[in-house]
């Protein structure tokens, strides 16, 4: 509720379901008191007959089973009392999933914060070579990093190999700890205007493609070397990259995004966008610590 910018929403919602409700409880006595008696006729029927005998019987609901159905209702109306459902009404015990993700935060941090905590001052080399914090590690990677790096760490396209010795910022420890504690924000911008079009593209294509000794056609990628002065700001003039902007090494065969031509026309023409988030509000600096001796350990076994 709190996305609202009137009050309106959070008593339409209120009476909304309140009327809701009380309609229940309505039908529900409707049902107990409803009986149509037919004159000369001690059953109740609805007045439906078929072949001469067959009637349809109209007799009140049995109090066992509308007993329940006004249980139901009670217990509706004392959830609403007690948890929020009405609108803004924050309910009388205040509960909120918020609150309880805090206070599980909490008793975990009591719990098992001595145990990262000791790790905390444990070089990451040394941690990497540790069986407890390695288990630790990966159980720390498998809940927040697997989802885009695979539960091996060998990533998928757009998801950077984390065990490999191919480094988009750097494989050192300082320098992996960093990429998971701060995050990261990787932009390729799109180059086809600046490259003169089509042609321009598919020359700067051959180039690429050269530079990892990939097959290429060699007189496009005389051309593609004079356009290469646009990304050698960022790749450096042999195209070998540079960890402090995160730009990839193009001389080796490692791809984050394809090394086909398609591929690497399409990121020259429309760009890359990637983001590695932070996580150092989420785990805390020590877990940070152990996901990064984990990570390291990764590429170091």
């Amino acid at each position: 509720m709190a996305d609202f910018t009137s009050d309106l929403w959070s008593l339409y919602i209120t009476g909304l379901t309140l009327a809701a409700i009380l309609a229940c409880a309505v039908l529900l006595w409707v049902l107990r008191t409803r009986t149509r008696p037919v004159p000369g006729s001690t059953v109740q029927t609805t007045g439906h007959q078929w072949d001469e005998t067959l009637v349809e019987l109209d007799h009140p609901l049995p109090r066992w089973w509308l007993g329940l159905f006004v249980i139901t209702l009670l217990f509706g109306l004392g959830y609403l009392l007690l948890f929020p459902g009405l609108g803004n009404w924050p309910g009388l015990l205040h509960w909120s999933s918020a609150g309880q993700h805090r206070e599980e935060i909490a008793r975990a941090e009591q719990q098992y914060g001595p145990l990262f905590r000791a790790f905390a001052a444990t070089p990451i080399e040394q941690l990497a070579t540790d069986p407890r914090a390695r288990q630790i590690g990966e159980s720390l990677f498998l809940n927040h990093c697997a989802q885009c790096h695979g539960s091996d760490g060998r990533g998928a396209r757009g998801f950077p190999n984390l065990a490999d010795a191919d480094w988009l910022y750097g494989g050192e420890p300082a320098q992996i700890e960093a990429t998971i504690a701060d995050g990261r924000h990787g932009v390729m911008p799109a180059l086809g205007a600046a490259l003169g079009g089509d042609e321009g593209v598919r020359d700067l294509v051959e180039h690429v493609l050269s530079l990892s000794g990939s097959k290429h056609d060699a007189g496009r990628a005389v051309r593609g070397h004079e356009k290469f002065g646009l990304c050698a700001a960022c790749h450096g003039p042999e195209g070998k990259g540079n960890t402090a902007l995160g730009a990839p090494n193009l001389t080796d065969a490692t791809w984050l995004h394809g090394g086909s031509r398609e591929a690497i026309t399409e990121t020259l023409t429309k760009g890359r966008d990637n983001r590695m988030p932070a996580h150092r509000e989420l785990l805390g600096t020590d877990k940070v610590h152990l996901l990064a001796a984990w990570v390291y350990g990764l590429s170091h076994r």
